[in-house]
């Protein structure tokens, strides 16, 4: 495993990050191809055994269940301070005013559950699971920087909006003089590039760290084109991200399937490789319901891709629609 300072942060983290959506009771929640607490067990130590330190959930995955799994579970394994435990905040989590949202009542609100439901005393990562239109961005900056004064976060991160709105809201924490973002954990894979044009350039100049979601687009780069899983046949989500391009990704997804048949690993290990190349890109957050995948993550870290693969996954794309950012 190789490691990364998180931009201006004091954290080191994994070259992977492993994405708990994963993990949570699948009764509660929208997601019921998720995997309880003795499922979640055995990848979560796989996970530590490989190297992997950094680990990225959110209040809203399965209604909380992912932060109890999450937190228990690393508690079994490892001395707290040996992971950089990374959270979200945003999406509802009840009928109230508080329970959703980015004001400052909600903020305060949420972090205490989060950190009641990981069982610890503060997050190393805590991050706006997107923004907030309702909310004025002052409200909530000040809100996160009290966050972190009171030590129950140490950094805080963003999530996928447009490159002027985290301009700004960079602008404000500045000139105020508080707490700064670390992060972008933004939408970035072979089959969704659009992060490079404006996104990428701002998190480089700025020194932001880049924890892509959805490194593999939702699994459709880790298999042949117009192959199928139970998961994906009913991801709804996934239509909505990947359905806009099809032929076009598919000649991309062909090359990663050519690559990889040449290279003789899986799919999933080249489209990583090619991902923690792009230049800012410090850990991307990958979701695993298998052993094989965690060590798909882990391989990649060691993989170098040539120029000329590097040539043949490009050469394929075509802009896309904007998506992923509500």
């Amino acid at each position: 495993m190789e490691y990364r300072q998180l931009g201006t942060s004091t954290l080191t983290v994994s070259r992977v990050c492993l994405g708990c959506m994963s993990f949570g009771e699948p009764t509660r929640g929208d997601h019921r191809w998720t995997l309880d607490k003795d499922r979640s067990r055995p990848l979560i130590r796989h996970a530590l055994e490989q190297g992997i330190t950094f680990f990225d959930t959110a209040n809203i995955y399965s209604a909380g269940s992912s932060e109890e799994i999450l937190g228990a579970l690393l508690k079994e394994h490892v001395p707290r301070d040996d992971v950089v435990i990374a959270t979200k905040v945003n999406g509802r989590m009840g009928p109230g005013s508080d329970e959703a949202g980015l004001s400052r009542a909600a903020i305060m609100r949420q972090i205490d559950a989060s950190l009641r439901r990981l069982g610890v005393d503060h997050v190393d990562l805590y991050q706006i699971h997107r923004l907030d239109p309702d909310v004025p961005i002052d409200e909530t900056l000040e809100a996160l920087h009290d966050v972190v004064k009171a030590g129950k976060a140490r950094h805080i991160g963003a999530s996928s909006m447009f490159a002027w709105q985290f301009a700004t809201l960079l602008a404000h924490a500045d000139r105020n003089g508080w707490a700064r973002f670390v992060s972008m954990q933004n939408h970035l894979n072979l089959l969704y590039r659009e992060e490079e044009r404006e996104m990428m350039p701002l998190c480089l100049a700025e020194d932001i760290a880049v924890l892509p979601w959805s490194p593999l687009a939702r699994g459709r780069l880790a298999r042949p084109d117009g192959a199928e899983t139970a998961r994906s046949h009913e991801d709804a989500y996934a239509k909505r991200l990947y359905d806009h391009s099809r032929e076009a990704d598919g000649r991309v997804v062909d090359a990663v399937e050519r690559i990889a048949a040449d290279r003789h690993v899986p799919m999933a290990q080249v489209a990583l490789s090619w991902l923690m190349d792009v230049a800012g890109v410090v850990s991307p957050v990958f979701g695993a319901t298998t052993i094989a995948q965690i060590d798909d993550a882990v391989a990649a870290v060691g993989l170098r891709l040539s120029s000329e693969e590097r040539a043949a996954v490009d050469r394929d794309y075509v802009p896309h629609a904007i998506v992923g950012i509500n």
